[in-house]
């Protein structure tokens, strides 16, 4: 079993590599303004799980450099990951916005959570 996921796993990378969309063409201010919401996320992930690659490629369509961290080899990410988050579960977005942490859990709901929080970045003129 073992080894079909590590197949598996290596498939889902190659066409993640295979279909990398491109970024929106911002502007300098966009840009600054997408590097500073990027931030306040943190993606925790596996980097092979097919639902942490929809939100890696929503991310990068979007033009949002997305922090990353691997819970499932580096285990201070999975500590903080259980810690926070409450169980190790990815895609997992660590959303800080002030003193207050949130996290948010299922790929389509991080996806519309960046889409919603970064459209009035795109839209800017």
């Amino acid at each position: 079993m073992g080894v079909i996921r590590w197949i598996l796993g290596r498939i889902i990378l190659v066409v993640e590599a295979l279909t990398k969309p491109k970024p929106p063409k911002l502007n300098a201010d966009q840009h600054q303004a997408m590097v500073a919401f990027s931030k306040q996320v943190t993606l925790y992930q596996f980097q092979a799980c097919p639902f942490c690659v929809k939100v890696r490629q929503a991310s990068r369509k979007l033009g949002l450099p997305l922090a990353a961290k691997d819970a499932k080899r580096d285990m201070a990410a999975r500590r903080e990951l259980e810690q926070g988050g409450g169980k190790i579960k990815v895609p997992c977005l660590r959303i800080q916005q002030g003193d207050e942490v949130k996290w948010m859990y299922e790929s389509d709901d991080i996806i519309a959570y960046l889409n919603q929080a970064t459209t009035p970045i795109t839209q800017a003129d």
